[in-house]
């Protein structure tokens, strides 16, 4: 388990499209998911011990962003031959044991989260509702632990910035987690 920092945002950079399997049954695109004012694409899994920090924030903040017209979506990209706790299977009964109010797809062929350039879980890509890239920082101060509850919340800040404005803040503070368990090529 490395543990991996996000690049800086790449303002502008365009969404990705994508077409993915989700725990409810239904394949999911990029058009599918997108609110009214913006998405915020999450690149999460379920052994992940700086995913499970901030999965009740997840939710919390996902919750909330729906009523900017922020929608979110959770991309697993773990081959879960190496990590079994990150299989489908999993993936539903965590998805329904949090109530996960987004999707949540799974990446069996690693294309989208390398499209994304992504690279650990939570990796954070907070787009305005052109799918333009606005955001690709931390959730808030957690890490390993989950922070007090008091700490600012960089994430849904920045989201509710793009929602009001198009524009996410000049200052970002990289995410962190566990580095993507690609596949052997």
């Amino acid at each position: 388990m490395a543990l991996t920092e996000t690049p800086v945002c790449e303002f502008g950079l365009k969404a990705p499209d994508f077409s993915l399997p989700g725990v409810d049954g239904k394949i999911w695109t990029l058009a599918d998911c997108l609110g009214e004012n913006g998405l915020m694409v999450m690149f999460i899994c379920n052994h992940c011990p700086y995913v499970k920090a901030v999965q009740d924030r997840l939710v919390r903040d996902a919750r909330e962003l729906l009523t900017l017209g922020i929608n979110c979506v959770a991309i697993q990209p773990n081959d879960p031959t190496v990590y079994p706790e990150d299989s489908f299977a999993n993936m539903k009964r965590v998805a329904e044991l949090l109530a996960f109010p987004f999707p949540y797809l799974v990446d069996e062929t690693q294309a989208v989260a390398k499209a994304y350039r992504a690279v650990c879980t939570p990796d954070f890509f907070g787009y305005n509702r052109k799918l333009e890239l606005q955001y690709r920082g931390r959730l808030d101060e957690s890490r390993k632990e989950t922070a007090p509850p008091d700490v600012r919340r960089d994430l849904f800040e920045a989201m509710k910035q793009v929602a009001l404005t198009g524009k996410g803040p000049d200052m970002q503070i990289p995410s962190m987690g566990c580095s993507i368990k690609w596949r052997d090529q």
